[in-house]
């Protein structure tokens, strides 16, 4: 059985602050992936959205080779940013994305490898040559473009925070421990 609707709870629909149905969205992925479920059973454009914001996140707590090195450098995770940043309009951080993405891929011969297999933090050349900090002047918020983007997203579903567990627990076919 596929989720074919993106959930969210409805106050975080209805709350001011644009990270929070980000964030109800990355909950309802999370609970998914702990019941088992498997990503290509989810709605593409909610996996969208949670990686997206994946994306932000390494780059703003450690820039771009942070982000590298964290993924594995991953050419399917690659895509579904690409083409997240296309959909949410955010097309600066996409330009900034593509630039770094042919960085990455013109690193000498085995040069990512030994990255990805390097220790993150000390001296580390390969890194430093990563990092681009014209992200941080980027005059374009992607939690903006993602929180509006799923929020006028066709296949929303907004619900209570009950009836969300209901739809997910039809979806796996039992019940799910709320406890934790």
């Amino acid at each position: 059985m596929k989720l074919n609707k993106i959930i969210v709870s409805d106050t975080s629909f209805n709350s001011n602050e644009p990270y929070d149905v980000i964030s109800s969205n990355i909950s309802v992925i999370n609970l998914l992936n702990e019941e088992g479920v498997e990503q290509d059973h989810m709605h593409e454009d909610s996996i969208t959205s949670y990686f997206i914001d994946y994306y932000l996140s390494q780059y703003k707590n450690g820039n771009f080779s942070q982000f590298v090195w964290n993924s594995g450098w991953s050419s399917e995770l690659n895509g579904i940013i690409k083409d997240g940043l296309k959909k949410i309009g955010a097309h600066k951080n996409l330009d900034l994305f593509l630039e770094q993405c042919f960085k990455v891929e013109n690193l000498e011969e085995g040069e990512l490898q030994k990255f990805l297999e390097s220790e993150y933090f000390g001296p580390n050349k390969t890194r430093d040559k990563l990092k681009n900090d014209s992200f941080y002047s980027l005059e374009e918020d992607i939690v903006d473009l993602n929180a509006q983007w799923l929020k006028n997203h066709p296949d929303l579903e907004v619900l209570s925070i009950e009836n969300m567990f209901g739809k997910l627990e039809k979806l796996i076919g039992r019940e799910i421990d709320r406890e934790n």
